[in-house]
């Protein structure tokens, strides 16, 4: 089968591109680990932080963001002693915060499936074939600059507009498999069918 050419022949990373990437995630939880992931990745690799992603589901109690809002000074220095994830306070401090804000934000929206699907944007914004020289040039969008500052305005942190369409990418916000991917159109049909949280 013909695929993205970034997941490479790792079999880690090919089973997250055929199995996870792109395809429309509504579930409060996976969000909210998806874009703590994603500001623990930047000046990373992606495929760093997935081989250490099930050690970061143990250190950061399943990223229930109800549990992870109650950490303490005492939970982030047990966190910058554990070599299994990436030890940067900042990164650690942010997750802390992020899911207090994430908290505020369940409480204003209903759900964070239903702030972040907002951000969707229109058919009409998105390229008519994705290819792989159209992607070079998309680490940002429209969407993923006004969510960014939205984030920010609300107290989140590690949500650089980049963040933000990575974000957008893998939990199906777009479909960015190139047009002749393989999972292309299964992503496709899995977004015609989802029911958008509101």
């Amino acid at each position: 089968m013909k695929r993205c050419s970034w997941p490479g022949e790792d079999p880690l990373y090919v089973s997250y591109h055929d199995d996870e990437w792109g395809r429309p995630v509504t579930d409060d939880t996976r969000l909210f680990e998806k874009i703590c992931l994603e500001g623990f990745q930047a000046g990373l690799s992606w495929i760093t932080i997935l081989r250490k992603r099930e050690h970061f589901r143990t250190a950061f109690k399943g990223f229930d963001p109800s549990i992870v809002a109650r950490f303490t000074a005492t939970d982030v220095q047990r966190l910058l002693t554990d070599e299994g994830i990436v030890r940067h306070r900042g990164k650690i401090e942010s997750t802390i915060n992020n899911a207090r804000q994430a908290l505020d934000l369940i409480e204003e929206k209903g759900s964070l499936a239903a702030y972040f699907w907002s951000w969707e944007p229109a058919a009409a914004d998105r390229p008519s074939t994705v290819t792989r020289e159209t992607l070079v040039t998309m680490t940002t969008s429209a969407q993923s600059i006004a969510m960014s500052k939205d984030l920010k305005k609300r107290g989140w942190s590690f949500v650089g507009p980049t963040t933000s369409y990575a974000f957008m990418q893998a939990m199906g916000l777009v479909n960015d498999h190139i047009h002749d991917c393989g999972v292309r159109g299964d992503v496709e049909k899995a977004r015609a069918r989802l029911k958008r949280p509101r």
